[in-house]
C-alpha cells in the first residue's frame, strides 16, 4: 500500500529542506520511544522536527494500518456511509486521509490533537484531503471532549499506548457516547496492543456496543497466550521513507490489531484468516477465526470448492466463507 497521491505531495512540500541527518537522528528517537511505550509526560512529537520525521518514517504505516481496519469494517457493514467523522489523537490526520479513502460520503471531520508540533503539520496536509469540511482542534485526549459532537463514525488510532488503564477506559465510554454509527479503535500489533484492544472490546460489550471487525463472533476470544491476534500490512517505501529508516529494503510490513463496533445487530458470518496462509499442492493451511468462537488451524482442499478458491488467493486479515 501506498500514500494517496495527494497525501505524498503534500509530505514531500513539507520536508522539502529538511537535512537527512536531522530526519535520521529524530526518526531514531521517535522508534524507541514508541517502542518502550515511553510515558514521561512529553509528547512524543514534541517539535517540528519531530513532526517531520513522523511524517517521513511512521505515516505510510500507520496510514496502511488504519485504512486496512477500516476496510474491513466496511466490508462487514456494506451499507454504512458516514457522513461525519471525529478522531482523537489525531497526529498529522492519518485517519482523516484513511477513512476519507474507504468512505468518500464523508463530509465534516473534526481532528483533536494536543501537540502543537504535530497539529500544525496536520493542518497542513489537511488543507489537500478529499473532505469538504475538515476542522481541527487543540485538545488533550483525556480533557477535550466536553464540547464535541457525536458523529457516526469515530476514530481512535496509535492513542490507548500512550495512556494509563484508568485514562483508556474513561476515554473509551466517552467516544462510544459521541459514535452514532461505528467506532474503530487501531493499536500497534504487539502482544501489548492486542491485550488493550481486548480490554477495550470486553468495555464496549458491556456498554451495548455490536462487535463488527475482526472478530467473527462475540464470545470470548479463544486466542492465547504467547500467540495474540493481530494483522499485518505491506508498506511501499519511498525514497525519504527508506533513506530515514536507513533501510535497504523497498517495502515494510507493519503490524496492528484493532476493533471495530457498530450502534446497530452485526451479522457475523465467515472466517478471519489469523495469519498468512500456507499454500501449495492443492490445499490451503489457514490459522481461522470462526463464528463458533474458535481458533485453530484448517487443511481447505480442492474437495472445498468455493472456500479454497477464497482461501488460496487469501491476504492475513482477509475475511473467507461469508455468506
Amino acid at each position: 500500500m501506498e500514500l494517496p497521491a495527494a497525501l505524498r505531495q503534500a509530505v514531500d512540500a513539507q520536508l522539502q529542506g529538511v537535512a537527512l541527518a536531522d530526519l535520521q537522528r529524530a526518526s531514531g528517537i521517535l522508534s524507541r520511544r514508541y517502542r518502550a511505550e515511553t510515558r514521561d509526560g512529553k509528547w512524543h512529537l514534541s517539535d517540528e522536527l519531530a513532526a517531520h520525521a513522523y511524517l517521513a518514517a511512521r505515516l505510510p504505516a500507520t496510514f496502511a494500518a488504519v485504512t486496512s481496519a477500516l476496510q474491513h469494517a466496511a466490508d462487514i457493514i456494506p451499507d454504512f456511509a458516514p457522513r461525519s467523522h471525529l478522531d482523537i489523537g489525531a497526529g498529522p490526520g492519518t485517519a482523516l486521509w484513511a477513512a476519507s479513502a474507504v468512505w468518500t460520503e464523508i463530509e465534516t471531520s473534526l481532528l483533536l490533537e494536543g501537540s502543537n508540533a504535530i497539529r500544525a503539520v496536520g493542518e497542513k496536509l489537511s488543507a489537500h484531503a478529499p473532505v469538504a469540511d475538515v476542522q481541527w482542534r487543540a485538545a488533550d485526549v483525556t480533557t477535550g471532549l466536553k464540547d464535541a459532537k457525536a458523529a457516526e463514525l469515530v476514530t481512535l488510532a496509535y492513542v490507548l499506548d500512550e495512556l494509563n488503564e484508568p485514562a483508556r477506559q474513561q476515554l473509551i465510554a466517552q467516544l462510544w457516547n459521541l459514535t452514532e454509527g461505528m467506532f474503530v479503535i487501531v493499536e500497534p500489533g504487539t502482544p501489548a496492543g492486542w491485550q488493550r484492544i481486548l480490554d477495550a472490546r470486553a468495555q464496549l460489550q458491556v456498554l451495548g456496543a455490536h462487535i463488527a471487525a475482526p472478530c467473527t463472533h462475540s464470545q470470548a476470544c479463544a486466542v492465547q497466550t504467547p500467540d495474540w491476534c493481530h494483522f499485518s500490512r505491506r508498506v511501499a517505501r519511498s525514497k525519504i521513507h527508506r533513506l530515514t529508516k536507513e533501510a535497504d529494503v523497498p517495502w515494510e510490513d507493519e503490524k496492528f490489531s484493532y476493533l471495530a463496533v457498530s450502534r446497530q445487530p452485526v451479522s457475523l458470518s465467515g472466517q478471519r484468516v489469523l495469519m498468512q496462509p500456507k499454500t501449495g499442492g492443492g490445499k490451503v493451511i489457514a490459522k481461522l477465526c470462526s463464528t463458533d468462537g474458535q481458533v485453530a488451524e484448517h487443511l481447505i482442499t480442492k474437495r472445498d470448492k468455493d472456500l479454497f478458491g477464497q482461501a488460496r488467493r487469501a491476504d492475513w486479515g482477509d475475511l473467507i466463507g461469508a455468506e
